[in-house]
Parts: structure tokens; sequence; C-alpha cells
């Protein structure tokens, strides 16, 4: 019998499953209700803030959307192509060096309950998206 390599084994569902999240996420910016839902997260961006004066409200979102879903796909193809993973990890990382950095930039996402300081949890799991892509793209370079 065969031992498992479950680091192995880990990675590819960690990855895996960074691809369910950014395909369902960026298709999802392609709605008015998502474009609505993060609107208040990129206007108040000093990185994105700007897409609304070139694009629109949905145009930011559907050029957002698109990266995502760009990454997920290159972050799938890693598993064939050390060119998809760096480019893939590249995107993912900046993607959620972004998104945290809404933790910073948009008014009024810490607020306290109880007494116990709290914040938007959504964006929390982009921790550990970022390291995720930090790995792809750390496997990636070393080819």
């Amino acid at each position: 019998m065969k031992k498992v390599n479950y680091e192995s084994f880990g990675y590819g569902i960690s990855v895996l499953g960074l691809v369910i999240v950014l395909l369902w996420i960026g298709i999802f910016k392609f709605t008015p209700t998502e474009a609505k839902g993060i609107e208040s997260l990129v206007k108040n961006s000093f990185l994105l803030s700007w897409l609304y004066q070139v694009t629109g409200v949905q145009g930011a979102s559907n050029l957002i959307g698109g990266i995502e879903i760009l990454a997920a796909v290159c972050l799938l193809l890693s598993f064939f192509s050390k060119k998809a993973g760096v480019l893939g990890g590249a995107l993912s990382v900046l993607i959620f060096l972004i998104t945290l950095s809404f933790l910073f930039t948009t008014p009024g996402v810490f607020t306290k309950i109880d007494g116990v300081p709290v914040t938007e949890f959504f964006i929390l799991k982009d921790v550990m998206a970022l390291g995720i892509s930090l790995l792809v793209l750390g496997k990636s370079l070393r080819g």
C-alpha cells in the first residue's frame, strides 16, 4: 500500500479551494448585486477608487471579476505549467493584498460587539488565501 503524501494532498486541496472561491466570487462580480456590494470597499480604496471614474460601478466590478477568474484559471493550470503558476500566484497575491487593505481604508469596517473589536470577517479569509497564493508563486518560481 502506497503511503499518502499529506503535504502534497493538502497543497492540492488548498489550491483547488482557492480556485473555487476565486471563480465563484469572480463570476458573482458580474452581477449588479455584487457590484453594489463591493462599492463601499472600492470607493474608499486608494488603490482602486479611480476605477469608478473610468468604468463606473458595474464596469469596475466586471474588471475585478475578470482578474479574479483569470487568477483562478492560472492557479488551476499551475498544476501543469510553472508559467501559469507564476502568473496565477502573482495575481492572487495582488488580489488578496488589495482586499486586505480594505480593512484599513473602509470607514466603519471595525466595530465593537460586547466590548470585543470585530470587523468584516469575510475579508479575514484573505489572510489564508494570501498564504496559499504565496505557496503557489514560490513553488512555481522554483520550477
